[in-house]
């Protein structure tokens, strides 16, 4: 029998309790006494096989006892992706880089990619075969210049990559707003308004990456939110309309890999922005899509120049995957609603469906509108109708029953709703109108609070702009469970609030 067909040492497998985020990560002793750990110096990768299985990961050598000699540590991700008992033998060998680092190496360089290269890319990501470092040098090359080309077969192969959606309707209604702004929950209002007029509204959201919440974060705390795909579509046959994490149906699986890469390193293009965002609308099914861009100082977009070119290319991308796709700009200067983290969103939500009185007026009025352009793609609605149906859905009770239709087939979540017990209210440094407030670093001030990790942890708004404010008036109040990141949060609302107040009005200029 010759060397190359002898058996190759096994290690048996162990579940080691760390949460290693993405990355699939496996350890081995040092004193290891199936393997010689030099022979993977200079390897940071090695494959894993077990029958017909395999699994690429980065590896780690420990000296501790964390695994013993004979065996092979998964963190908590890895074992959850190789889905094999504790116990079972593998074996372990150096893992060469993919050959779609080819490719990447020519795109940092400057060429144009093709489809081949592109979804060899994707696919080699979706299936975790990249390290962070390898996924960082494919965005930053992008980032530099993508053609139209690149453009689309990235959206196609993203795409491609995971579950892709069919309903059997006519008009397959979605909507999504490109984020930034505190508080911003239309989704889960539009939904059950477009949903209790018969309209198929099957919208997968995202949890929050860098935000204080998601919609799936703030839909969390009604109801579940991760649906096998069977069961999304059982409730999207019933209620017509659903509100779950698109993650957990697989929708574009390489998009959150590189969301998550691409958001430390602040890398945020247009044409990543709409692959990112289309590729899951076309694997979702979507027929017709409404694109909310909020544009303000403090947004992702500052400028109605910037909405314009980003509309178009959301147009064209739409225009090839055979999608019906409206952009529409929004006020993007200041929080939506009342309540900044999921409990306080949730709360919002829920108000407005339930006409209360004390409903945020922004999110109602935002939410009618947005849901308005949907119900016009009805083409029993006479142009212009669009409207008034939402207010009759929304203001007759409908839209409520039909939320409450839809928590009940996506089942209890499990979360505590209850709002964060330390709290502090950060008050007015001097008299005068609210001028302007930063949405950014009170999406700041809300994760340091606990959010969206501690559900009832975020931002309760007391003032928006051009709201009159007394010196030591409470502006907002903070919510945290944890000591340590009440008094973090704390500190730094007191060192910067976010909130300009003035003796000038923002919207005339004059003096009051």
């Amino acid at each position: 029998m010759s060397s190359t067909d002898a058996p190759r040492p096994q290690l048996k497998i162990r579940r080691v309790n760390l949460d290693t985020g993405r990355e699939n990560l496996v350890v081995i002793s040092r004193r290891s006494t199936a393997l010689r750990p030099e022979v993977f110096s200079g390897f940071s990768r090695v494959e894993l096989r077990c029958n017909a299985k395999v699994m690429l990961a980065t590896l780690v050598l420990t000296n501790d006892g964390l695994v013993d000699p004979d065996e092979i540590g998964l963190a908590d991700p890895a074992f959850r992706r190789f889905a094999e008992p504790a116990g079972s033998l593998v074996t372990i060998t150096p893992a060469p880089p993919p050959d779609s680092l080819d490719a990447v190496r020519a795109k940092i360089q400057g060429r144009a990619l093709n489809a081949a290269e592109i979804t060899a890319i994707v696919d080699d990501i979706a299936h975790y075969r990249y390290s962070d470092m390898e996924i960082a040098a494919f965005l930053v090359g992008s980032a530099s210049y993508m053609t139209s080309d690149e453009l689309l077969a990235l959206a196609r192969a993203m795409a491609q990559a995971g579950t892709q959606l069919a309903w059997d309707a006519p008009v397959v209604a979605d909507k999504h707003c490109i984020g930034g702004i505190p508080g911003n929950r239309t989704s889960m209002v539009v939904v059950p308004i477009v949903a209790a007029h018969g309209m198929t509204i099957p919208k997968t959201s995202s949890r929050a990456i860098t935000s204080p919440a998601g919609t799936a974060d703030t839909m969390e705390v009604l109801a579940r939110v991760d649906l096998t795909v069977d069961e999304m579509k059982e409730v999207v046959r019933t209620c017509h309309g659903c509100l779950v994490w698109g993650g957990h149906v697989n929708l574009s699986p390489a998009d959150d890999i590189l969301i998550s890469v691409e958001r430390p390193l602040s890398l945020d293009t247009r044409e990543q922005m709409v692959a990112s965002i289309m590729s899951k609308k076309i694997a979702a099914g979507a027929t017709h899509l409404l694109i909310d861009i909020p544009v303000g100082p403090a947004a992702k977009v500052q400028s109605a120049v910037d909405a314009m070119r980003l509309r178009k290319l959301f147009e064209f991308v739409g225009d090839q995957f055979g999608i019906a796709v409206e952009v529409i700009t929004t006020d993007g200067r200041q929080p939506i609603g009342n309540g900044i983290g999921p409990v306080l969103e949730a709360q919002d939500v829920m108000a407005v469906l339930a006409n209360d009185a004390a409903a945020p007026v922004d999110l109602r009025e935002k939410s009618l509108r947005l849901a308005a352009h949907l119900l016009e793609y009805d083409p029993d609605l006479r142009g212009g109708a669009g409207y008034r149906r939402a207010q009759e859905l929304l203001d007759s009770g409908a839209a409520l029953k039909q939320m409450q239709k839809i928590i009940e087939a996506q089942g209890p979540s499990g979360h505590r709703a209850e709002l964060g017990n330390l709290t502090a209210d950060i008050r007015a440094a001097n008299d005068g109108v609210v001028q302007t407030i930063d949405c950014l670093r009170l999406n700041r001030l809300a994760r340091t609070a606990g959010a969206p990790i501690d559900k009832g942890a975020g931002i309760r708004i007391f003032k928006k702009i051009g709201d009159r404010v007394d010196k030591g008036e409470p502006i907002y109040r903070i919510h945290a469970f944890e000591a340590s990141e009440f008094d973090l949060a704390r500190a730094a609302a007191e060192l910067d609030s976010g909130y300009v107040v003035a003796s000038r009005s923002p919207h005339d200029g004059g003096a009051l």
